[in-house]
């Protein structure tokens, strides 16, 4: 294998469609030569959220243009390439799909290797490609549709210390966005309504925090909005941007506080190992609350741990992660073949319990 890679991406998981280049010389910084995200917030934002078939369709519509757009801005060819990776899962399974069959495609027109990628392993290895951190460390996931505190032990080895038992944080920001009238996604709306609004003015719950361990729970404090609000609604006859603003505010702190709760207790669970440089990252869409991010640095640097957090573009779904966690997978040897399957469920810690449940196609997370 030669010492010099260059690695095409897909993302195809949920809402965004991606193509990445991703290059790596052997003991070099890894370098994203260009990265193409197309989003579909438009499509969807006259059904209050992400509708898989019409995100299906849209994937399948441009996977190619973004891979022809990341080939231009690269100033590269198809020949240049080394292998192909893709998210194969966990997601919206007509996404999943999509990008799957566009990646054995291309794979197989260049007789190229095709690497199959965790969709949540991308997010985990994201600090390793900006800031070439060494195993292990503790991670926390946070987005749309997962979190979890995860120590990653390598490309392919994580310890799942607890997450979410209901919805996860991003899923909690886009319904309490859809209570309050706010556009999607909600992450962004809630915060900048939160940033104007007063966050003492609401009694919310802080789910959990009274159970010992590291798993969370976002649901009731979804509900607690709504009776706010409907309260609000009751003695007022609606809700004026102040309300708004205020019920944002409360929101929003109490799952800073979760989060800074919990993760001081993963990082104590983490420290017990005695890594010889102890780090916190933190991927995924919620990642890029300014909110989050300001009390993590703060619980961390109480702790004498370090902090990583991705830049904002990496931190959302892109294929630059994805291109840099099938470049590890591919130099450490792996690799799949045309019976790739894309699977709407993949743990990445396949011995720890599902956090929420599982069926005939598995555990969930």
């Amino acid at each position: 294998m030669t010492s010099d890679l260059t690695i095409l991406g897909l993302e195809s998981t949920c809402d965004d469609t991606a193509a990445a280049i991703v290059r790596q010389a052997d003991r070099e910084a890894p370098e994203i030569l260009a990265s193409v995200v197309h989003g579909q917030t438009s499509l969807h934002a006259d059904f209050g959220g992400v509708v898989p078939e019409i995100a299906a369709r849209a994937h399948a519509e441009k996977l190619d243009i973004c891979v022809e757009e990341a080939l231009a801005a690269s100033g590269l060819s198809l020949s240049e390439i080394d292998a192909i990776a893709v998210s194969a899962g966990p997601g919206l399974i007509g996404g999943v799909l999509s990008g799957v069959m566009c990646a054995k495609g291309l794979a197989a027109g260049l007789s190229v290797p095709l690497v199959g990628v965790n969709h949540l392993a991308g997010h985990a290895l994201t600090p390793r490609l900006t800031d070439q951190v060494t195993f292990p460390y503790l991670m926390l996931l946070v987005s749309g549709g997962h979190c979890q505190f995860l120590i990653a032990r390598g490309p392919e080895e994580f310890t799942r210390l607890g997450g979410t038992i209901d919805d996860a944080p991003g899923e909690a920001f886009d319904k309490t966005a859809r209570l309050l009238g706010l556009p999607q996604p909600g992450g962004p709306s809630v915060q900048a309504k939160a940033e104007v609004g007063d966050p003492k003015r609401f009694r919310l719950p802080r789910p959990l925090l009274d159970r010992p361990g590291c798993d969370m729970s976002f649901s009731g404090l979804k509900t607690a909005i709504l009776r706010a609000r409907d309260a609000v609604v009751a003695d007022k006859g609606g809700l004026t941007e102040q309300d708004r603003a205020d019920l944002c505010a409360g929101f929003q702190a109490a799952v800073v506080d979760v989060l800074a709760e919990k993760t001081k207790r993963a990082l104590v669970e983490y420290l017990a190992e005695n890594p010889e440089a102890p780090l916190l990252a933190v991927a995924g869409g919620v990642a890029a609350n300014s909110a989050i991010r300001a009390e993590l640095e703060t619980v961390c640097a109480n702790l004498g741990v370090a902090f990583v957090a991705p830049p904002l573009a990496l931190c959302t779904d892109n294929a630059a992660m994805i291109a840099y966690a099938g470049l590890e997978r591919f130099r450490n040897g792996a690799q799949d073949d045309m019976t790739l399957v894309a699977r709407p469920r993949w743990p990445l810690d396949k011995a720890a319990p599902a956090l929420l449940g599982g069926g005939k196609k598995g555990a969930k997370s």
